[in-house]
């Protein structure tokens, strides 16, 4: 199919843009494309314009500090998963960003673009979730800064204002003594995930002090569940990572579609939680070797 007939403004400043915006409360901005355009080829959204924003050069930044990672929305995913200081200041951030689609689509698609796209199957907006990250918006009144957490107010819907542009989504640097991992299951290498896990654990020592864990593909929603009642005793031998994946199971809520029955996500559900807080512990245990010699 083609798209339905739009209008077309390719500003040349963010000042520009937002007047664009503010002016067509039914446009929507164009970034990579690489989510928006299948949408309107498909016909599933009808805008009245696109916004494109690839004119506006300097939100195509990726920096970090020691606060964390500034990701611009027009970086992509290719130019934060090959970004040195990036994985070193955030590894699930680069880790995560590996399991997205196919190379030709992070060589164009947009990491903020993923962000405020709002797809629950989307690894982005977990990452977003399970950091405790945050994406500042912009519009002709002013900025906000909107948290990961209210961030996503239903399936494929976000917190942003039709006038509002999301400039810079950012992730927080990876704690001393923790460690990160994330995996997921698709049918096919690059296709959207049926679930995906991405797991935070905080460690002291040996011992596990928090775990956390943010989950794709498996409800409406991103959706972050704190496993820490699964590891009273600070371990994740024993019946620990079931108990972790049972308190997963009773928090999460797996919907079916065409991809995959909630049955079956659970069980995706139950083997992932299981496999990535394991490795994010082993994780945080190399990073507290290495930081010890």
């Amino acid at each position: 199919m083609k798209p339905a007939p739009f209008e077309f403004a390719r500003p040349a400043s963010l000042a520009e843009a937002l007047e664009v915006l503010a002016a067509n409360p039914d446009a929507k901005v164009l970034a990579g494309g690489q989510s928006l355009v299948p949408l309107l080829s498909m016909r599933l959204a009808s805008p009245r314009m696109v916004v494109d924003i690839n004119g506006i050069s300097e939100l195509a930044y990726v920096r970090s500090d020691d606060d964390g990672v500034h990701v611009g929305a027009l970086a992509r995913h290719a130019d934060v998963e090959s970004d040195a200081d990036a994985c070193r200041t955030q590894p699930l951030l680069c880790i995560a960003l590996r399991q997205v689609a196919h190379q030709t689509v992070r060589n164009r698609g947009t990491t903020v673009g993923s962000i405020v796209h709002a797809d629950a199957a989307a690894e982005m907006p977990a990452v977003l979730s399970l950091l405790g990250g945050r994406v500042t918006a912009v519009s002709s009144s002013g900025s906000r800064d909107v948290a990961a957490a209210d961030l996503y107010v239903g399936p494929m819907e976000s917190a942003l204002r039709h006038d509002e542009i999301a400039v810079e989504a950012f992730f927080p640097a990876i704690a001393e003594q923790s460690g990160v991992a994330f995996d997921e299951v698709s049918r096919r290498r690059g296709d959207y995930a049926l679930c995906g896990v991405a797991a935070l654990v905080q460690l002291s020592g040996a011992q596990v002090v928090s775990v956390r864990a943010g989950y794709l593909a498996v409800c409406e929603v991103p959706t972050v569940v704190d496993l820490t009642a699964g590891v009273p005793d600070g371990s994740l031998a024993g019946r620990n990572l079931d108990d972790a994946a049972d308190l997963a199971l009773a928090a999460l809520d797996p919907v079916t579609d065409i991809h995959a029955t909630a049955a079956y996500r659970r069980q995706l559900v139950r083997a992932l939680t299981r496999r990535v807080v394991a490795a994010a512990h082993q994780h945080g245990l190399a990073r507290a070797g290495e930081g010890a010699r």
